[in-house]
């Protein structure tokens, strides 16, 4: 017991320090009086942390609180540039890099195309990604604390290869994360790419809140994100979630799944299904572009269609409804199995479809699933994996950098 005791005076200022920091960031500036006041520290106190972090360059004061009754107080706010952690949003034809600082703010963006097979080696995508992005910010790689980056699939935790994304070239020799970690001087994370976008809506979204739900994706496949009492839910081998390969009524049997890198709900709901269904319906012309850019065009006329004349009965109302029943068909075994308080959906295909879609999937899961969780759709719009995965960097920067008890 003895032994601990000269240690608690630092573990409790750490303590304090880690609150103080956390209400900088969620409220901006404050004076030393109201940061006393949300923390319950004397106004000594408060002042000698306020020091301690100024002078570990954590916070800066950033002016004074002018237009306000009394004498102006000065403000303190978290330094942005006390570290910085970088995202990847990997996909088949792109790398997607951002840096943010401390504060969660992006001061750099990067977008590197990689054209199937042709491209470079991964490890050079992935640090030419990075370097755009770091270039950008006006950054060096050193400056950089963490890396998370975002792939379709999973890398097995019991193998280290990446499983279920067969359709992402070059991401599965067995050394691969080997030669990354060589490559790169910061520690670096992966996760699977709706994991990412499931992150983005807890911490920012609308998950907030949520302990348990589950963020269904639609964009160049389906997958779901299951966060199960505040966390995600991996899986054994990290495929928890791969619902493309999820055999429901209404489509084939797929047998083989991860050689044919589809199963039944991703033939039955996936991208590839809106330009099959336009056509039978007689909508034309049919969008151009990869099955996920068509599907998202499709859908976003069809809500437009149905926003303007609620009443529409043509085949733009068909679509949405048999696209909804395809949807909700998939998501009622889901629902089944982890009884959420709330389903995000969320991807390009869900973002299109919008408030139209979501109410005749929400009809449809009335008469299909047996728990009636609250249903959404996502909040984070632009690039929600990329923000994930600055989320998911950002968290253990923080942990790391706040800590003042080292």
């Amino acid at each position: 017991m003895g032994g601990s005791t000269p240690g608690t005076p630092r573990v409790l200022r750490a303590m304090n320090d880690r609150a103080a920091l956390d209400l900088l960031l969620a409220h901006g500036p404050l004076s030393r009086t109201r940061i006393g006041n949300l923390t319950g520290l004397s106004k000594p106190t408060a002042s000698q942390l306020l020091a301690r972090l100024e002078a570990a360059g954590l916070v800066r004061a950033t002016g004074t609180s002018e237009g306000r009754p009394g004498p102006n107080a000065q403000l303190y706010a978290v330094n942005p540039g006390a570290a910085y952690a970088a995202g990847l949003d990997v996909n088949p034809d792109r790398i997607l890099a951002a840096v943010a600082d401390i504060t969660g703010r992006t001061v750099g963006r990067f977008e590197l195309p990689t054209p199937g097979r042709r491209a470079d080696p991964v490890v050079r995508q992935v640090t030419d990604a990075l370097d755009g992005a770091v270039k950008a910010a006006g950054l060096a790689r050193s400056d950089i604390h963490r890396l998370v980056i975002g792939t379709p699939g999973a890398f097995d935790p019991n193998t280290g290869r990446l499983r279920y994304a067969s359709h992402l070239p070059g991401w599965h020799f067995a050394t691969l994360l080997d030669e990354l970690a060589a490559a790169l001087p910061m520690p670096v994370e992966y996760e699977n790419d709706v994991n990412l976008a499931a992150i983005a809506e807890q911490r920012l979204g609308a998950a907030r809140g949520h302990e348990d739900f589950v963020l269904l994706w639609n964009q160049e496949g389906l997958g779901a994100a299951l966060v199960i009492g505040g966390r995600l839910h991996r899986g054994w081998t990290g495929g928890a979630g791969e619902i493309g390969f999820l055999p429901v009524p209404g489509a084939p049997l797929v047998r083989q799944v991860t050689k044919a890198n589809s199963g039944g709900y991703q033939e039955l709901a996936g991208a590839q299904a809106l330009p099959r269904l336009a056509r039978e319906l007689g909508i034309a012309p049919i969008p151009q572009g990869s099955h996920a850019e068509a599907a998202s065009a499709l859908l976003a006329e069809a809500a437009a269609a149905l926003t303007d004349d609620p009443g529409h009965e043509g085949p733009y109302r068909r679509l949405l409804e048999t696209y909804a029943t395809a949807l909700a068909t998939g998501l009622a075994s889901l629902i089944a199995v982890f009884d959420p308080e709330l389903v995000v959906l969320s991807g390009s295909l869900q973002t299109a479809g919008g408030e139209p879609l979501r109410e005749l999937v929400a009809a449809e899961l009335e008469e299909l699933a047996a728990s009636r969780p609250r249903l959404v759709v996502g909040d984070v719009a632009e690039h929600p994996v990329l923000r994930g995965a600055l989320e998911s960097a950002l968290a253990a920067t923080r942990d790391e950098v706040f800590d003042t008890s080292r």
